[in-house]
């Protein structure tokens, strides 16, 4: 049985194995709107069906927004997808909910998932039973315009390396109206996108904190090391007046438009970027603290198995899970959507690692951390809500964070509780 989770990274046009039955199948797969995962999943579907003639992979998509709400509505409904793809952060909610069912360890062996895939694999993980398993993984990086850089008289092949270079460089890019109003801004920021990311496994590692306790059961970052960097953040737009919240609706569109000088962001905005044509891009690390200490967050979304899914449907839609999380799937999963292999062998490549795009991301992986939530969008609302104390309320940042760490304490304690 262990060949059949080998054998997904076969090439494409040979079939993988035989079903079980001569008998047609039709499986249904599910993910989110997001214009270059649907292209490359597209893709993968048509290389996948060439080669099992006898299976069909129907695509469903739903906006993000309310992507968990109709796979939650599916099950009620005794229906739902036979694949369907969550974030890793989903998974809790996800298993609680039943919407999906533990990987047979004799289709995909756990020595095997543990030897090949990056170590955050293991966020797919609850007691015995691996979930669900990744395409790709993402790190944060420091996009940055270099035709911005070059009007400021920065150099735009010596990006911001450490947070006061970062502050420098977004000093010197600002824009403002004669008014005084921010019309480009040095650097694009919002919660809601991946800043509450780099505040959490960053900025308060970098000033010496961590965000929750060891076991993942308390906030830990109501404390000298959190105020720090919440504030050190807070600065950005309340004193140095760099940047602005909402400024565009939100950073890569900023960043897009040619209207933000840097913006923090993932592997995932490549595909979008690359389409970029106004102007010359970079990517580097994201910058190090006075000591030269780097930290980064790391992520991905996984595949699983629909818990409704059984006989010839769970068979095939075991084929189709070993097909999309093997090497070949990945490597198309780069191509398009430019997010990082998740089996090492496939992303650490002499290539890759030269890459002046790809490098800084796998190297963000090196000293990237994996943030264990119990309920994603409600420990991200957290930060969102903070922001917006501070932003806008202009609340100050210790009472900003004593509340933000109250309330996602309780989000913690109700989950534990259970």
């Amino acid at each position: 049985m262990r060949n059949r989770f080998t054998l997904a990274g076969l090439a494409a046009g040979v079939s993988m194995m035989a079903m079980g039955s001569a008998q047609a199948v039709e499986i249904e797969y599910w993910q989110y709107v997001f214009d270059s995962r649907v292209q490359a999943m597209d893709q993968l579907i048509a290389n996948f069906e060439a080669a099992n003639p006898g299976i069909t992979v129907r695509h469903v998509t739903f906006p993000y927004a309310d992507y968990q709400t109709r796979v939650t509505a599916a099950k009620l409904a005794g229906q739902g997808p036979d694949v369907v793809q969550l974030f890793y952060g989903w998974l809790d909610n996800f298993v609680a909910g039943e919407l999906i069912q533990p990987l047979n360890p004799d289709v995909f062996p756990h020595e095997e998932i543990e030897s090949e895939f990056f170590p955050i694999v293991g966020a797919m993980k609850r007691g015995e039973d691996y979930y669900g398993l990744p395409t790709a993984v993402r790190s944060l990086a420091l996009f940055y315009n270099k035709q911005l850089f070059d009007e400021a008289g920065l150099d735009p092949d010596n990006p911001p390396q450490t947070l006061e270079e970062l502050l420098a460089a977004a000093e010197a890019t600002v824009k403002r109206d004669g008014a005084g109003n921010i019309i480009s801004v040095g650097l694009a920021m919002g919660m809601a996108a991946q800043d509450h990311h780099w505040w959490r496994e960053g900025l308060i590692r970098q000033f010496g904190g961590q965000a929750y306790s060891d076991d993942g059961r308390t906030v830990a970052y109501n404390d000298d090391a959190g105020l720090a960097a919440t504030s050190w953040q807070a600065d950005l737009y309340n004193t140095h007046g760099v940047t602005q919240i909402g400024f565009m609706d939100e950073p890569q569109a900023a960043f897009r438009a040619g209207l933000a000088a840097m913006s923090i962001d993932g592997t995932f905005r490549l595909g979008a970027f690359n389409a970029i044509e106004s102007f010359e891009w970079g990517v580097t690390e994201l910058p190090a603290n006075a000591d030269g200490y780097r930290s980064n967050y790391a992520s991905y979304f996984a595949n699983a198995i629909g818990a409704s899914a059984s006989g010839d449907e769970l068979e095939a839609a075991e084929k189709f899970l070993a097909y999309i999380s093997s090497e070949e799937a990945m490597e198309v999963w780069l191509d398009i959507v430019g997010e990082l292999p998740a089996r090492q062998s496939a992303a650490l490549t002499e290539e890759n690692l030269s890459h002046p795009v790809y490098a800084p991301f796998l190297k963000g992986l090196e000293y990237a951390h994996t943030t264990v939530f119990v309920d994603e969008a409600a420990q991200r609302q957290v930060a969102i809500d903070m922001e917006a104390r501070m932003s806008i309320q202009g609340q100050d940042p210790a009472d900003a964070l004593a509340e933000a760490a109250a309330a996602e304490q309780a989000i913690l304690d109700n989950f534990y509780s259970r």
